[in-house]
């Protein structure tokens, strides 16, 4: 049995990789540790609390003592780390709980993984540390860092730091930068289900610039199928990049929701561009792909379909967090 702590696994990457692992397998123990801040939600667990082989525990990756006493009482071998404040605009208005959840945070976790000699640690960070791109080429590995957001900066001064703690300490650590993800339980700030609500809600659809901005979008799933390879056979000091060669300016995503949901192109409203909004962003998953073997499984055309078909079909869990109703939950239900 691998115990393993899951830090950030309330949120919608974390959740649907603690989902899909914990139907997959069996040699897992997993502890959770989501601060549930206005992104963490439980509700995305319910199936995986079933299960006797996890645990959540509500906690802050930067208190020290409690991260201290989950390694004990746990007997913590392994850490994923998904933990992080992760919404550009946000950090835009206010970056210092950027800094410190996803600098800090992870300095504490890499200070205790290095005490209770961790056989593993993986750091889960983001493309968006590579910068921006010009109309062609594609980050690799081996792409120098060059961060343009308050969160960017944060993710990659915590990669640095990770690295630095294998080559100073010989801590065994992994890092994993992705695409764009898409899929169910994403939070609604988020481009996709943003836009699918709102087009369901006959809203305007907001627009930054000329909507030309191209990300590389991955499904989630395949992002999760992602992290398990490089958690059971990653190189130890490793960097792997994960996409899916699906390059799309936000606009025509837009359109192809409008279409799916047969709304007009007259929701779309153009807005003032995002300060120091990057232009595009294109992932070479060749070392991924070439040395471990993955590869992913999931067309853009199908899973964007099932992505806003689950938004159709769980409208309840939307509403509850654009109205709050499950942050008032846990705030009363933790005390905090």
């Amino acid at each position: 049995m691998k115990n393993i702590l899951v830090t950030g696994g309330a949120g919608f990457i974390g959740s649907n990789f603690i989902n899909y692992i914990l139907n997959k397998r069996d040699d897992y123990f997993l502890v959770n540790l989501d601060k549930l801040t206005y992104a963490g939600n439980l509700e995305n667990l319910k199936e995986s609390e079933r299960k006797k082989n996890y645990r959540f525990i509500k906690g802050d990756i930067t208190n020290h003592e409690l991260v201290n006493y989950i390694f004990q009482k746990f007997e913590i071998k392994y850490v994923i780390n998904f933990a992080a404040e992760s919404h550009v605009d946000r950090s835009i208005l206010g970056s210092e709980i950027f800094y410190t959840t996803n600098v800090i945070g992870t300095n504490v976790l890499l200070e205790i993984s290095r005490k209770y000699e961790v056989e593993k640690f993986l750091q889960i960070s983001t493309d968006e540390v590579y910068g921006s791109l010009g109309p062609e080429g594609s980050f690799t590995e081996t792409t120098p860092l060059s961060p343009n957001s308050p969160y960017s900066s944060s993710k990659a001064a915590a990669d640095m730091m990770v690295q630095a703690f294998h080559h100073t300490y010989g801590l065994p650590v992994l890092i994993t930068r992705c695409s764009n993800n898409y899929g169910s339980y994403q939070f609604p700030e988020k481009l996709i289900p943003l836009m699918i609500i709102n087009s369901l809600n006959d809203k305007e659809l907001p627009v930054y610039g000329d909507g030309m901005n191209v990300r590389d979008w991955i499904y989630v799933i395949d992002h999760n199928r992602a992290v398990e390879t490089v958690f059971e056979n990653g190189k130890t000091g490793g960097v792997y990049n994960i996409g899916a060669e699906n390059e799309m300016p936000n606009i025509k995503i837009i359109e192809l929701i409008l279409r799916h949901l047969n709304k007009p192109k007259s929701l779309i409203k153009f807005v003032k561009d995002r300060p120091g909004h990057d232009r595009r962003y294109a992932i070479d998953a060749s070392k991924i792909k070439n040395e471990l073997g993955w590869k992913p499984e999931y067309t853009f055309e199908n899973a964007i379909k099932d992505t806003i078909d689950w938004y159709l079909s769980n409208k309840k869990w939307w509403e509850r967090i654009i109205s709050g109703e499950y942050q008032k939950y846990y705030e009363k239900q933790y005390h905090s």
